[in-house]
């Protein structure tokens, strides 16, 4: 059923204006100065933030040509990755379960430019531009997509299973909602570390409903653990509409007695500015929840064409009102940080390098057969494979060992 079911004003939410914008007329600068200039640019964004027991921030942001070019430049990446990933699996070059997140970037980009890799994001299995925003490489994406060697997670996790602990992301993960207590079991290891830093668990609106949420969130607001709940809201739990799934879809008001905060979560900035206030609050207070309101253009996985619950003209209709990127590209140029060439020229530049690392991903060989044997276990306990072979009519063991704790 699509959208066009709803109510008039859950309907009307997903259509909302590009952000104001709030300058000084300056002169031109060249595109190159731009990029590197750190000066500050004001910038007021159009969706008032919505609070439950807490103070929204301000809507008056500060950024600067540096960032905003910065923006453009990963969510053009994410975009074009997720579009050629599109393309490898109906090739079938990618295999099993992927699900994209064309449409979403904001989010992505939005949190990690008020953060640092010292915070920890664990997610769903919506999770390669996530990847790709906490430091991660086009090649090391597409050769995970792929199940090769030089992949994240080795070519053993694909599509739902990236990771990069090194830069504070942890997965990546196929169960529903199941990462949501995993993340507060990391702001619990921060805080007995008496770190100054957050977890930021990221769930849809699909994983709302989850008792394991309510259970983790009881907990963190009993300990006061910096854990920052973020539902990605693209209104839509797989094929199913959020108003037909929820009685109470305002997600940011779900935890009762944990504050609360509805984002759009297609404005870049507005991200920011949320993601930075839910650092600030949390490490003084305890959790807190955060709503994206956001929109996926592909359906749920690449199994569902994501046009039979849902119109072709909402989709387009939201890509023509709220599309991320675009966002971005009419702030650059009404502040003329770059013209209309420039910004196709990164474009076309971004397409340059994911065709170049596809092309590398592909020269990765596959995980040696011994590989299903190994991070089972704890190092040096479990099954322990001394002798491998592999034979016409497939793999031999001829010796397994095992050691328990």
């Amino acid at each position: 059923m699509a959208l066009g079911h709803m109510a008039s004003s859950s309907r009307s939410n997903l259509f909302k204006p590009l952000s104001a914008l709030s300058y000084a007329p300056s002169l031109r600068r060249p595109f190159s100065s731009a990029a590197a200039d750190d000066s500050t640019i004001t910038v007021e964004i159009s969706d008032r933030f919505a609070g439950h027991r807490c103070e929204p921030p301000s809507r008056t942001v500060e950024t600067t040509p540096k960032e905003l070019l910065g923006f453009f430049k990963d969510m053009a990446k994410m975009r074009r990755m997720e579009i050629a990933a599109d393309s490898l699996y109906k090739s079938k070059l990618i295999r099993g379960f992927c699900h994209l997140y064309d449409g979403q970037e904001a989010v992505a980009v939005g949190m990690e430019a008020a953060i640092t890799r010292k915070d920890c994001i664990i997610t769903a299995y919506r999770d390669h531009c996530t990847y790709l925003g906490r430091g991660g490489t086009l090649l090391e994406a597409f050769a995970e997509l792929m199940g090769r060697q030089a992949g994240c997670s080795n070519g053993k996790g694909g599509s739902m299973h990236f990771y990069k602990k090194e830069n504070g992301f942890y997965g990546g993960h196929g169960i529903v909602g199941a990462q949501i207590p995993l993340g507060c079991g990391l702001a619990f290891a921060q805080k007995y570390s008496k770190d100054e830093y957050v977890t930021f668990a990221l769930y849809g609106d699909g994983a709302a409903n989850q008792g394991q949420l309510f259970e983790a969130l009881n907990m963190a607001a009993l300990w006061d653990l910096p854990a920052i709940l973020v539902c990605e809201n693209n209104h839509y739990g797989m094929g199913t509409a959020e108003w037909r799934a929820a009685k109470s879809p305002a997600y940011y008001k779900r935890g009762d007695y944990v504050p609360g905060l509805k984002v759009d979560g297609m404005d870049a900035l507005a991200v920011k500015q949320a993601c930075k206030f839910a650092k600030e609050y949390a490490l003084k207070n305890g959790p807190l929840i955060l709503e994206m309101d956001t929109y996926r253009y592909h359906g749920h996985s690449m199994s569902d064409p994501g046009s039979t619950y849902r119109t072709r003209d909402e989709i387009s209709g939201i890509r023509q009102e709220r599309d991320p990127i675009e966002r971005i590209r009419k702030l650059i140029l009404s502040h003329e940080l770059a013209t209309e060439k420039e910004l196709k020229d990164i474009e076309k530049e971004t397409r340059k390098e994911v065709d170049e690392a596809i092309a590398k991903a592909k020269e990765s060989p596959m995980p040696e057969p011994s590989e299903l044997f190994t991070n089972v276990y704890v190092k040096g306990y479990g099954v322990e494979l001394l002798e491998f072979s592999l034979q016409a009519r497939g793999a031999d063991r001829k010796e397994v060992k095992g050691v328990l704790p």
